[in-house]
């Protein structure tokens, strides 16, 4: 089943609000940040610029297992840059390959240099599973004779 529905779609019905830090944040702050939103990304933003991604992959891997301390090293130190980032209009289809060949798990849509949100790959399997579960429902009612003509 192949989707196109846009990634502005996928924002227009989760929401748009974005999270985010300033590269000068200690990677401890970030943590906790995350750890109260119940997020596993935060957005890198200087000014109006997308800077960068900070992802718990950036903390396990370039401060844990190196042992250095999250309290002394600043995001900008660790983050994911330059972002992969998507234009509003590109298809779900699209953004789900995209991570899978990024291996990535958020997904920034940005708009004339502007983030308008971000994607993770469960906002995007939940509105595949959505996508489906509607057309099968629409398939039941055409079998059963109670589509509507």
């Amino acid at each position: 089943m192949e989707l196109n529905d846009s990634a502005r779609a996928v924002l227009d019905h989760k929401g748009a609000w974005v999270c985010f830090v300033t590269p000068e944040t200690t990677v401890y702050d970030a943590l906790e940040i995350m750890a109260e939103e119940d997020i596993g990304a935060l957005l890198v933003i200087s000014g109006s610029h997308l800077c960068g991604v900070f992802s718990e992959r950036d903390y396990s891997r370039k401060v844990a297992l190196l042992g250095k301390s999250s309290k002394d090293v600043t995001v900008d130190e660790i983050m994911t840059s330059p972002p992969l980032v998507v234009d509003p209009s590109r298809s779900v289809d699209d953004c789900l390959r995209a991570m899978t060949q990024y291996r990535i798990r958020h997904l920034p849509v940005v708009e004339d240099e502007t983030v308008i949100g971000v994607l993770s790959i469960g906002d995007l399997v939940n509105w595949v599973i959505r996508r489906q579960e509607e057309e099968i429902q629409h398939l039941n009612h055409y079998i059963a004779g109670s589509y509507p003509a």
